[in-house]
């Protein structure tokens, strides 16, 4: 019998990287989850495109369902939203969206997911076409409803999707960010595994709601990995400071007690660091317990 037996938990130890000086001009090097692998087989990515949409009338958009190879009809999958869509999918990008997935989820490191790539809408004829800011930066419902009632209904007829909102995510950068963001927060019945990169809570239109809205509301059943750089946008301006207000928003967080993780890098507003990181964001994100 072994008696006074305690555990103690496993430490991780990294290795030493010295801090640039400059932290303007810093660039990540992708890891190997990045990168295709020897004996990891591809997915299958398939092209759509959507015209008509009730929310936001008008407007033409692409999206890509990423669809994995260990995807079997008779087990639904989990879900994984990206917006943006082309610069998460982009195989020569800094996120390379399709790649990480396959890697991670041929090792096990993350359940069988479909992934779906959403681009902004754009109004085809007009002077004016992005509608990218409307749709990411408003600060209500309509951009998830796109998403439940248009986008991913046209995914579950042809694949077969996991209802439980504990096995669906949402990614999204700059805009995208905070998209995916306020996409969760109204909807924790269908998203609870978020994802936000550089997240432009600076710019949504009447200011920052979360810091005050986390601090009123009982916590929610979400799961959040941000990403902030110590040069984003005005990083040392009083107003429209894009890396204290994602500050703001993690120290929220953290005082409400959410499961959440905020890593910081250097360099400005760039995919890089957040590409960089998805393999771990999504590691972490499905990871089987809190810490």
């Amino acid at each position: 019998m072994v008696i006074g037996l305690r555990l103690f938990p496993v430490t991780t130890e990294m290795p030493y990287q010295p801090l640039p000086l400059d932290q303007t001009d810093v660039r990540y090097v992708h890891g190997p989850d990045s990168v295709p692998q020897p004996g990891v087989p591809a997915g299958e990515t398939v092209e759509f495109e959507w015209r008509s949409s009730e929310v936001y009338p008008g407007t033409f958009r692409k999206f890509w369902v990423h669809v994995p190879a260990q995807y079997d009809p008779a087990v639904p999958a989990s879900l994984m939203v990206f917006q943006d869509g082309w610069w998460y999918l982009d195989p020569a990008g800094e996120v390379r969206g399709a790649i990480v997935l396959d890697n991670l989820m041929h090792r096990g490191d993350i359940p069988v997911t479909i992934g779906v790539f959403v681009e902004p809408g754009i109004f085809p004829d007009a002077e004016n076409p992005k509608n990218r800011n409307n749709e990411y930066d408003a600060f209500d419902d309509r951009y998830v409803t796109f998403l439940l009632t248009e986008i991913i209904p046209q995914v579950a007829t042809r694949y077969a999707i996991a209802q439980s909102p504990e096995q669906w995510g949402i990614c999204g950068g700059s805009s995208g960010g905070n998209c995916a963001f306020t996409a969760a927060w109204l909807r924790p019945d269908k998203f609870r595994r978020v994802i936000g990169y550089l997240s432009s809570f600076a710019q949504m239109p009447d200011g920052n709601p979360f810091p005050d809205l986390i601090s009123r509301i009982p916590r929610k059943p979400l799961r959040i990995f941000l990403q902030g750089g110590h040069r984003d946008l005005r990083w040392n301006e009083p107003q429209r400071n894009w890396l204290a207000e994602n500050l703001r928003v993690a120290a929220a967080l953290a005082e409400a007690g959410y499961d959440f993780r905020l890593v910081l890098g250097d360099g400005g507003h760039s995919p890089n660091h957040g590409g960089v990181l998805l393999p771990d964001a999504l590691r972490w994100l499905w990871r089987p317990t809190e810490d």
